[in-house]
């Protein structure tokens, strides 16, 4: 029999619950409940043990203890909803701090319920029932967006934390944001489309474009997932195709295609040069080259132009 790290955990027998706690009584009080009641039970003793733990196996929800010595509950929890692969498991409480700072500290970082000691296992798998259906879903869900290939994501709209993305949306992010997190400008997108959509009657605005250098990434923000929770759909567009039969229909080289590819899309001379590593001065040198190759005199209508071009093709 494989060791139970090595086990893969099959979800369609039995939902997965991480037990935190550095108390032995504790931990074999809940685990033979969870056990008896149908649960696929892991065990952590302490803080680091169930980052590590959570990581590795992503379980369906976790009990977690609030003081254990070294990292608390309260820095564990934290630390879970700060990873994008384990921000959205359900972390329920277990403290004897009743205080209400306790109980709101608990909520605060990130716990979605608590319950108090001592144990008592029948309460604890009542609470547990809703969030672990709730995961349970979230789950299914996501596993229907990777099954068909689709780079989704759902972000928290208040701070622009990612709750989880499909393994297509880490790789598209981590090649185009830095650490793969959403930049500030994806953040303000998904606050102003928000606000637009609380107008009453308002259509939804356009799809985010970014550009990193000839490929866009291109982000829609569709349904709400939870309170403050939205899911987003990204895909991946190549300019290079476009950039080539421009090119090759006017005559022009690789960079003034590319100029002229930007410049029908709407885009300044600064906005080229960033697009393309260059200073805006340089950007003019070629349009004027472009001009002259095309037959006109100025932007507007070299990007009429290459708009003519770019429609037959389904482009604009």
């Amino acid at each position: 029999m494989l060791p139970e790290a090595l086990n893969p955990l099959n979800r369609s027998i039995a939902d997965v619950v991480l037990i935190v706690d550095d108390v032995p009584d504790n931990l074999s009080v809940l685990h033979d409940a969870l056990d008896e009641s149908g649960y696929t039970v892991l065990v952590a003793t302490n803080g680091e043990a169930a980052i590590q733990r959570a990581a590795q196996a992503l379980p369906d929800i976790v009990l977690l203890d609030a003081v254990m010595p070294g990292i608390d509950g309260f820095e564990v929890a934290r630390r879970l909803k700060a990873r994008p692969d384990t921000a959205h498991i359900p972390i329920v409480f277990m403290t004897g701090l009743t205080d209400t700072e306790h109980v709101v500290q608990a909520f605060q970082a990130g716990g979605v319920d608590y319950v108090t000691k001592p144990i008592r296992a029948k309460e604890v798998l009542a609470r547990m029932a809703v969030h672990v259906q709730g995961a349970r879903q979230a789950r299914q869900a996501r596993n229907a967006l990777d099954a068909f290939g689709h780079a989704t994501l759902v972000v928290r709209a208040a701070d622009g934390k990612i709750v989880w993305k499909t393994p297509l949306a880490r790789d598209l992010l981590m090649q185009h944001f830095d650490g793969g997190e959403l930049d500030a400008a994806v953040l303000a997108w998904v606050r102003d489309e928000l606000a637009r959509r609380a107008v009453a009657g308002a259509t939804p605005g356009e799809p985010l474009t970014l550009a990193r250098q000839k490929r866009r990434l291109i982000l829609a923000l569709h349904e709400q997932t939870g309170d403050d929770e939205w899911l987003i759909v990204m895909r991946e567009s190549s300019d290079q195709a476009v950039i080539d039969a421009l090119g090759a229909a006017f005559k022009l080289t690789t960079r003034e295609a590319e100029v002229l590819y930007w410049l029908a899309k709407g885009k300044t001379n600064r906005d080229i040069g960033d697009i393309l590593g260059s200073s805006p001065a340089t950007v003019k040198k070629q349009l004027e080259r472009v001009y002259v190759k095309l037959g006109v005199e100025t932007r507007t209508a070299a990007a009429s132009v290459a708009m003519s071009r770019l429609r037959p093709a389904g482009q604009g």
